[in-house]
């Protein structure tokens, strides 16, 4: 059995970014979603990682209307107009650190913390985007210091959650998404515009290994094409 059934609400966090937007978009013309909501900051329901309290919020609010059969989160960051990726040990710096350990691991776990519990308890998944990058087995090249490592702690605490939850959401599945290289601002200063593809069709792929995911899959890191990375 899948997790996902043949007719689901689904719930994109981060619907403003270019994957989140792209999601809804596949959603809507999806007949078997009867339902796609979108949030992110400056929606009716506001959710920012710069405000973990929104977290929360956010989920009590949304509440009213669950339960959802798939919740997709799509928030991450790379980059700013302040930093890039930490090509070497001298570019390190606390303050990159924090900054991407709180969007991509904190504001993340805390999202599982609270909108978890809007889960369909009869069938569900939750689906975090992650990266390949963030495999500690799989670094090859090194760099890029801030990201790997909140990557890394993004799926640890994902897959920490899966756990505990199979106790009290048994048909509820927890997985790390890698959505590949995507036409998107968060990789045009690494040429993403030339060698991704566009975010439609990345996340047509993502919805597909989610429609095939089984209870079994819970806890675990799949790339778009359905490929388990190694954590």
């Amino acid at each position: 059995m899948t997790l996902l059934p043949p007719s689901f609400r689904a719930l994109v966090i981060g619907s403003s970014g270019t994957i989140g937007s792209a999601f809804v978009e596949l959603l809507q013309a999806d007949t078997a979603c009867s339902e796609v909501v979108g949030i992110h900051r400056n929606s009716e329901y506001p959710i920012d990682y710069q405000n973990p309290e929104t977290i929360e919020t956010a989920a009590k609010e949304l509440s009213l209307g669950a339960p959802f059969q798939l919740i997709m989160n799509t928030i991450g960051v790379l980059h700013s107009k302040d930093w890039m990726p930490e090509k070497k040990l001298a570019n390190l710096s606390s303050e990159q650190l924090i900054e991407l350990m709180k969007i991509n691991a904190i504001g993340p776990a805390l999202t599982i913390q609270h909108f978890s519990k809007l889960l369909d308890p009869k069938r569900s998944v939750m689906a975090t985007l992650s990266a390949k990058v963030g495999s500690i087995e799989d670094n090859r090249l090194g760099g890029w210091y801030s990201y790997r490592a909140s990557k890394a702690a993004l799926n640890m605490l994902i897959k920490t959650a899966a756990i505990e939850l199979a106790r009290t959401k048994p048909n509820a599945g927890f997985i790390a998404l890698h959505p590949g290289t995507v036409n998107s601002r968060l990789s045009q200063p690494f040429g993403g515009e030339k060698i991704g593809r566009p975010a439609l069709d990345a996340a047509a792929d993502m919805l597909k290994v989610i429609q095939n995911l089984g209870i079994k899959d819970s806890g675990c890191f799949f790339s778009y094409s359905g490929e388990k990375i190694p954590w």
